[in-house]
Order: structure tokens, then sequence, then C-alpha cells
């Protein structure tokens, strides 16, 4: 959720985080409602996790400067109605401050309780140097993050990091003036997605678009993906939801090279022809991401903005890519679980190239609304669902670092809601709630990307 304001490898047996290690305790102690049983919430409580989709910001002393943990930074949308969990007097960011700073402040924050907050967060910065970002991580009970990029830098690698970079910039390679002007929103971020245009030309050694579609393809497409696969990336990454809907057709090679000679050299395209371009690149994309042994990741479900185009992101618009025989072997992961669409997002789970998180919604719904879908997903594909954060820098209060923790807790507990009442009604037994548990938090996406 982006709102208006803001290989392989062995893990080493950290520490239980106090984030996690809470959970736990307060299970033993019997605090926690009785929809959560004590075993398997203990056991939930020791994954270490991967967090399948997060927009990392770099650790000191890059901090204050980065802008590239995502595409698309929105920082001057027009106002939307923020749901209550990113609202100022959200009750559990205060419980993150306390976890991650040692903090106690009540939400909403006076100036001066956001001063103490800031200099806490800024003392365990000064503390942790470079080392900042895998401190969050040990103390929200992640693994391995799985970053959401323009690029990776320094204090964010293998084995805690993971890369997904942004390429939705190549759907988009002709003059978008037109589109543009649609509405503010896209007003903004068009612009921005030219300007990650321009760094994948240069980094291709190119000065301008070639001329063919042909060129195109080989000299900037092809050359970025696998520069992007060089680097470490495991998935690419698609916002296309906020720029246009999911309707992508499959326009022949013949008529997408027409499109792109036409206006290549200039020139604005009719909405038509351009949207017949971008169905042709789309797919390329895709194909070539599984190809290299990427996946593609989408984000779903409701996006930020007062103008964002909920009507023409229902999931079920995707099927007909996931059916396509060129993108057959390209796995896809449906980010954010698609909210509202969460029974038609569960069911594209039966395509054996489809995958769901539920980044975003363990922070927007409280764990005892999110399990009531989550069963119906876990019953159904319980290898298909991976745990999630969206963990953003919201405000200076509510920080990428306050959402993962928050979405950390949030998650298990839901998790633990949901198997626990698959034992109880004797969907599963207590061994398998435990097996599905580690494989919705860490398991399922080990497996996808071949880290285990």
């Amino acid at each position: 959720m982006r709102t208006l304001r803001f290989t392989r490898a062995a893990l080493p047996l950290l520490a239980l985080p106090l984030a996690v290690a809470s959970y736990a305790q307060a299970t033993s102690a019997g605090t926690l409602p009785p929809s959560v049983a004590p075993e398997l919430a203990r056991y939930i409580a020791s994954v270490r996790a991967i967090d399948n989709h997060a927009h990392t910001v770099l650790p000191p002393p890059n901090d204050a400067t980065d802008r590239e943990f995502d595409a698309l930074p929105v920082d001057s949308m027009e106002p939307q109605t923020d749901p209550v969990a990113l609202r100022d007097d959200s009750p559990q960011v205060a419980a993150a401050w306390l976890a991650l700073w040692g903090v106690r402040e009540t939400a909403p924050l006076s100036p001066a309780g956001l001063q103490r907050v800031q200099a806490a967060r800024a003392a365990v910065k000064a503390r942790e140097g470079a080392n900042y970002d895998n401190w969050v991580l040990d103390r929200t009970g992640v693994a391995t993050e799985v970053s959401n990029r323009v690029a990776m830098g320094p204090g964010i690698g293998r084995p805690r990091f993971a890369w997904v970079p942004y390429d939705d910039t190549l759907m988009f390679p002709l003059d978008n003036s037109a589109l543009a002007a649609a509405t503010p929103d896209k007003g903004q971020f068009l612009p921005l997605e030219g300007r990650v245009m321009q760094r994948y030309l240069r980094a291709a050694g190119l000065q301008r678009l070639p001329a063919t579609l042909e060129d195109y393809l080989s000299r900037l497409i092809l050359p970025t993906l696998q520069s992007q696969r060089q680097g470490g990336a495991i998935a690419i990454k698609f916002e296309v939801a906020y720029l246009r809907g999911f309707d992508f057709a499959a326009p022949s090679r013949d008529d997408a090279a027409r499109v792109y000679r036409t206006f290549s050299n200039g020139g604005v395209p009719d909405a038509a022809s351009y949207k017949l371009l971008q169905d042709f690149l789309f797919r390329t994309l895709c194909a070539e991401a599984g190809r290299l042994g990427m996946a593609v990741h989408i984000h779903t479900g409701e996006g930020a903005g007062s103008y964002f185009g909920l009507a023409g992101v229902n999931p079920m618009l995707l099927e007909p890519v996931f059916n396509d025989r060129s993108v057959r072997k390209t796995n896809f992961v449906m980010l954010h679980g698609g909210w509202p669409y969460v029974h038609e997002e569960g069911a594209l789970l039966q395509k054996p190239n489809a995958y769901l998180d539920i980044s975003q919604q363990v922070i927007l719904f409280s764990p005892q609304l999110m399990s009531t879908w989550l069963r119906e997903w876990l019953e159904l594909y319980p290898d298909k669902v991976l745990f999630g954060t969206d963990a953003y820098p919201y405000t200076p209060a509510m920080g990428w670092e306050e959402l993962l923790w928050i979405a950390s807790h949030n998650a298990r507990e839901a998790v633990g809601i949901t198997l626990t009442g698959m034992v109880r009604d004797g969907v599963i037994d207590m061994p398998r709630a435990k097996q599905i548990a580690d494989m919705v938090l860490r398991g399922n996406a080990a497996k996808l990307y071949g880290m285990q």
C-alpha cells in the first residue's frame, strides 16, 4: 500500500526478536484470545519469515537521501480517505514504537512525542550504522526481506535482502502526455516512469529509443532484464494498476511493431494503438522474466490515491495472461491479496503459475477480519500463499520499520487464528497446522525463489 504521505543461502539462527517473543509470551500467559492455540502460537513465533514484499529504505548513512524504495514514490498526491490503520491515531503504531525504540507514547503523537520517537530511532541508527536494516529484520522476526527497489545499495545485500526491480516503464516507451493528462495521479506517475526509462536507456548505452520494435526488444528490454537477473533480481515488479487496467489483450507482433514504428520518433499515440503496444510488451516482459528464472510480481487490489481505478484491476482480468502458453513457465505473484477481490484472487490459485501474498492486508486489516478469507485460501491452496508486509516509509512517525513490525505481528496472529480454527473444526491436525504455518511464513517463498 502506497499512500499520499508518505540464492540459496544458509540463514543464521538469530535470537528470537522482541516483537515475536512478546507474541509467544502473551499466548503462554493466556492474554491472547482463545482463537489462537498456545502450542501453535509458540511455533509460529519461532519461524523466521521471508517477507515477500517490502519497500526497504537504505541504512545510514544513505537513508536520508534514499528515494529508490519505489519507482513511484508518492509525496504529493491529492488527498484520499486513509484506512484507520494508516491514520495518525492508529493504536498499533504505539506498540511498534515501544517494541522497536523502547519509547512509550500515545498516538497521535504530539510534536514533543514525535521528537522523542525520532530521537530514539536516530540513536539506534547511530549505534547500528550500516547494520541498521539487519537490526530491524531481527527485531521483527524476518530472516529475508524481498526488497522492491529501483536499485539495491549499501547495507542491503544477500542473504538478508533479495531484489525485485520495477519494469513498468518498459511498457510505456512512447509519448505519455495523453495518458498523464487523464488524472492528477497519472500526471505525477508517468513522468517518474520516464525517469526510470532514461536510467535504463543509459545503462544499455542508448541515447534514445531504437527506431524499430525488434531493436527495442533486443537492445533495451532483453539486456535490461538480463542485467537485473545478473544483479540478483529474483522477480520483476509491475505497478501497472496505477497506470491502466488489467485488460491485457494478445496482439500480434506485427501490429505492435506497426504502432511502435509509427510513434517511436514522435507524436502522441491514440489510446487504442498505445494499449495494443502495451499489451504486447507486457506479455513479452513476462515471458522473458520466466525464461530468465524470475517471477513476476503484480500489484493487485486497492491502491493509493483518490483516482485509483479499482474496477479495472479485478485480478480475474489476468486469467488470460496466466493461461497464455507463452508465459506458462512464468510464475506470477499477486501482491496484497487483491482486496476487495479476495475470492476472485483465491480462485486464480488454481493456475499452476499463480501465487498471492498477504502484504498490505496485514497492515490494513485486523487479524480476525483477514482470517475469514485466509482460511479459504489455506484450505484450498496452502502452498500458494506467501507472507509479505508492504513495509513503506509512510510518515515520520510510521516508517517502514514500524509497519514491518505491525505487519509481522498481525500476520502471525492471522495465521494462528486461521489454522487454530481449522484444527478445531477437524479440517487438519496440529502437525499439519504447524507445517502450513511454516509454508506461509517462509517455506512457499523459499521454494518459489530457490532459497532452500
